[in-house]
């Protein structure tokens, strides 16, 4: 055995050193270890990790297909409201929930400026109502109505730029809430205005064929809400 030094034992050669990158290291994964395709025994488990990824496959397609099932069933929906709704007629009766229309130079004048105000800024309205009703038990509780029809894509965006429009011009509603919207559906809304120091109710509706909204001078909320789904029960047709 021989004694030489340890410096003498190395190898004439020199390694070359390892060069250093900044570029990331990627493992080849191309080949797959015996571990990966077989098991202790020694038989291949690819038939298993198949099985495996066609479950996983099967789950993840019908978690999309039950997604797409639910976002039909929602178009489906809308399209079934928009379909039974935008064919939609408004009248002014001569009565309607106990109350008579008034046909005096005031309110045919009040009731076109309302009306015309509408169809200028709210939508492209077929057809615009502008009236005003008495009560015939008390002459400051006339109720200001106005509105139209036309094929309304988004009822209630249109119910709430009808809202901030009145509110520009008759000062600011409050306290603006949803209410039921009765037998016709859609979306009813109602607030406060504070004008010339009263307070008046103004309630409104809006669904795919119609737009209206109506100002309760001398009433609460709760009682022009009633008091609007019984007038449009009245006015309001679906061909």
């Amino acid at each position: 055995m021989s004694d030489a030094p340890l410096s003498d034992r190395r190898p004439s050669v020199e390694p070359e050193p390892i060069e250093m990158t900044s570029e990331p290291v990627v493992l080849d994964q191309t080949a797959p270890s015996g571990d990966d395709l077989f098991g202790a025994d020694g038989r291949s488990d690819e038939p298993a990790a198949r099985a495996g990824m066609s479950r996983r496959r099967r789950i993840v397609l019908g978690s999309v297909l039950a997604l797409a099932i639910v976002g039909a069933a929602g178009l489906g929906t809308v399209g079934w409201r928009i379909a039974t709704e935008k064919d939609a007629a408004l009248g002014t009766p001569a009565e309607v929930a106990g109350l008579t229309l008034d046909v005096s130079e005031r309110a045919r004048t009040t009731a076109d400026y309302l009306r015309t105000g509408f169809t200028a800024d709210i939508v492209d309205a077929e057809q615009s109502i502008g009236a005003v009703y008495a009560d015939p038990a008390a002459p400051n509780r006339s109720v200001l109505l106005f509105g139209g029809t036309a094929l309304v894509w988004q009822p209630e965006r249109s119910l709430d730029r009808l809202f901030d429009l009145v509110s520009e011009g008759e000062g600011a509603i409050d306290g603006v809430r949803e209410v039921p919207a009765g037998q016709f559906g859609g979306v009813m809304k109602c607030g406060t205005s504070t004008g010339e120091g009263s307070d008046i109710a103004v309630c409104g509706w809006a669904d795919h064929g119609s737009v209206v909204m109506a100002m309760f001078p001398g009433r609460d909320v709760n009682e022009s809400a009633d008091l609007l789904r019984d007038i449009r029960a009245a006015i309001q047709r679906r061909s």
